[in-house]
């Protein structure tokens, strides 16, 4: 499964380097030198994906299917990277959006029995503590406050699930579901 961990930003300067979106909770491992990531022009944004795109940008280029990072620095949160075969601002402004990928079969397991990545969630069974089916995990979300698990509730609809231990006690990825003691109401909101 392929995974999004970073977002091409805007152009920094005049030789190549972009400023880079971090979506991982481990940047400084993720972003090094060398690491190859399989790209991703996200459907809502315009990015040149071939010579009839790049012509009407006036920039003769094309969308590589990976891109391997020459060196990164940070800078207030936030990368600003040099990639292969992005040699100047006009080819960093047509790569502007595009998602940087990696496969998480590559990636190692969480050293903490309880922390998770998110692919390993996303379609487990959610049941509540007396054993009623109440869906699927669609995916989560991460917000400030906590983590949000978005069920694909069994009956149709979404709803938010708090990602805290009082309310999700037990992730047994091995068996497949994620067992809820709910307070009263919550998936009616």
């Amino acid at each position: 499964m392929l995974l999004v961990v970073g977002q091409i930003g805007k152009p920094h300067g005049i030789r190549g380097e972009v400023s880079v979106v971090v979506r991982t909770d481990e940047p400084e491992a993720r972003f090094t030198a060398g690491s190859v990531f399989i790209t991703e022009v996200p459907r809502d944004r315009r990015v040149s994906t071939g010579p009839a795109g790049a012509a009407a940008l006036g920039v003769p280029f094309e969308v590589p299917q990976q891109l391997t990072l020459e060196s990164i620095r940070w800078h207030q949160g936030r990368g600003i990277a040099v990639f292969e075969g992005i040699p100047d601002r006009n080819v960093a402004e047509a790569m502007r959006g595009v998602y940087l990928k990696v496969d998480s079969a590559g990636m190692a397991a969480p050293a903490d029995p309880d922390e998770f990545h998110d692919h390993q969630l996303v379609g487990l069974r959610v049941v509540s503590a007396d054993g009623t089916e109440l869906g699927t995990v669609d995916r989560i979300d991460h917000a400030p406050s906590s983590d949000l698990i978005v069920l694909k509730k069994a009956g149709g609809g979404t709803a938010l699930i708090p990602f805290v231990t009082a309310m999700v006690p037990t992730v047994d990825i091995a068996g497949g579901r994620i067992v809820v003691d709910l307070p009263e109401g919550l998936l009616d909101l």
